[in-house]
């Protein structure tokens, strides 16, 4: 999301390879991107299979307002906000002829930041306003006004750790402070290659988020050429890789995902994962009949495979791990799973 100018639909656009038109209506837009990584490329080079699937992730593009006299979001734009799992922020950094203001990024943050806190905060005083009418339970009031206290002091509720705020009951709430939030610097062309201001680094700290550079126009210059073409263009611009790269595996890494692999002649695959998942539950994502049947589960991690070469010289040398249903998966795993159904 982004106000009015930001470009973020050009970043939504050039993500997905869809062509959302600028400033359209009220509609939210879908699109599904491959997460690069460059480990599934490697074993795809080793297995040579018929298949190379990587994990994805689904971008929404949330209409922004449009109109000089509203800089904000409305009310229906911040409900389809909380829809999300996690919160991805394009602010202008470029001029913008079409528009009167000059660029302000710290301000749209700010902006952003404030409406979030401010509509999170609303939620929780309805909810302990009709805590006096009910009888609600002891600790959902504790952690409500816990979140109160937070939001008073002009903090986000995704500052809070876990320890602190037991989140599950309090999922259907959508509170737009707790999502994890990614900031994208939406600059010109020249300064495509640069760092985060300090300024902007500064507040991205306070709010507990994530951010990065990145010149749409630019990007979108790179998606439209040849692949064989890219690499020098990012090399003059002082980069190397493509911004929007980083920016989908900063999205993959903010909902606090993982990929495991699964290997062979048919298909190499990324399967994500919630970071801390155990070997039963993650071998349900290949397939039921596997968590069904799980017997246990043979584990290369990534590293040690590339060292070894092929899965024989794995068992060979010791280094292929046998565990069990509580196994926590490791990003990088390269499993095959035993079960009988």
């Amino acid at each position: 999301m982004g106000f009015a100018g930001s470009g973020k639909t050009t970043v939504f656009n050039t993500l997905t390879g869809l062509n959302v038109p600028i400033g359209f209506g009220g509609e939210v837009h879908l699109g599904t991107v491959k997460v690069p990584d460059a480990r599934i490329d490697r074993l795809s080079g080793m297995f040579k299979p018929k298949k190379t699937t990587y994990a994805e992730i689904v971008f929404s593009d949330i209409p922004g307002e449009h109109g000089a006299e509203h800089k904000g979001l409305s009310k229906k734009a911040l409900r389809q906000i909380a829809d999300q799992d996690a919160l991805c922020l394009v602010l202008r950094a470029f001029p913008n002829p079409a528009l009167d203001a000059a660029a302000d990024p710290a301000a749209e943050l700010d902006a952003f930041a404030t409406e979030c806190l401010l509509a999170d905060l609303d939620a929780v005083e309805r909810r302990l306003d009709r805590a006096k009418k009910d009888k609600p339970d002891a600790k959902e009031m504790e952690a409500f006004e816990l979140m109160k206290e937070t939001l008073e002091h002009e903090h986000p509720l995704r500052a809070l750790s876990e320890d602190v705020l037991h989140r599950e009951p309090l999922r259907g709430y959508g509170f737009l402070t707790d999502r994890p939030l990614l900031v994208a610097l939406n600059c010109g062309e020249a300064e495509a290659a640069q760092g985060l201001p300090p300024a902007i680094a500064e507040r991205l700290g306070a709010l507990h988020a994530a951010g990065l550079v990145l010149s749409a126009s630019v990007e979108a210059e790179i998606a439209a050429m040849e692949p064989a073409d890219q690499a020098a263009f990012l090399q003059d611009l002082g980069l190397t890789e493509s911004a929007l790269a980083r920016f989908i595996r900063a999205a993959y890494g903010l909902l606090d995902l993982i990929s495991f692999f699964t290997v062979g002649p048919d298909e190499v695959r990324a399967w994500p994962i919630r970071r801390g998942t155990h070997a039963r539950p993650a071998a349900g994502k290949i397939h039921t009949d596997l968590e069904r049947g799980f017997i246990r589960a043979e584990v290369m991690p990534y590293e040690l495979f590339l060292a070894a070469g092929t899965e024989q010289a794995m068992r060979d040398t010791g280094r292929l791990k046998v565990e069990g249903k509580d196994y926590v998966v490791a990003d990088g795993d390269i499993l095959n799973i035993r079960f009988n159904v």
